[in-house]
C-alpha cells in the first residue's frame, strides 16, 4: 500500500495546524490494568497519522506537543492524550 499525505507547513507564529479527516472518531481510555487503549475509526487513524507526521516535521522544535481531549478531537468521556516531540537527546530506555 502506498499513501501520499500533504502536511501543513509549520510557521512558528501560527503554531501547529492539525488536519482532521471528515467523519473521524477517536477515543482514549485507561483500562483497569493501567494500559492506555486508543480506539479509532479509519478516519480517526488517518487523522492521528497526520498529527504524528506533522509533529515529526524537522522545523517543529522539540518540546512542542499536541493535547487532545474531549474538547479537542476526542470523544466525550475520553482520557486526555498528550503527544510530545522529544529531542534525540531525551530518549530514555524503559
Amino acid at each position: 500500500m502506498r499513501v501520499t499525505i500533504d502536511l501543513p507547513d509549520y510557521h512558528p507564529n501560527d503554531g501547529i495546524r492539525l488536519k482532521w479527516e471528515s467523519g473521524f472518531w477517536i477515543s482514549v481510555e485507561v483500562d483497569s490494568d493501567g494500559a492506555v487503549v486508543l480506539t479509532a475509526n479509519k478516519e480517526g487513524l488517518i487523522s492521528l497519522a497526520h498529527h504524528f507526521l506533522t509533529l515529526a516535521n524537522p522545523d517543529i522544535p522539540s518540546g512542542n506537543h499536541l493535547h487532545l481531549d474531549s474538547s479537542n478531537g476526542l470523544e466525550d468521556g475520553s482520557s486526555e492524550l498528550i503527544i510530545v516531540k522529544a529531542s534525540d537527546f531525551q530518549y530514555r530506555q524503559v
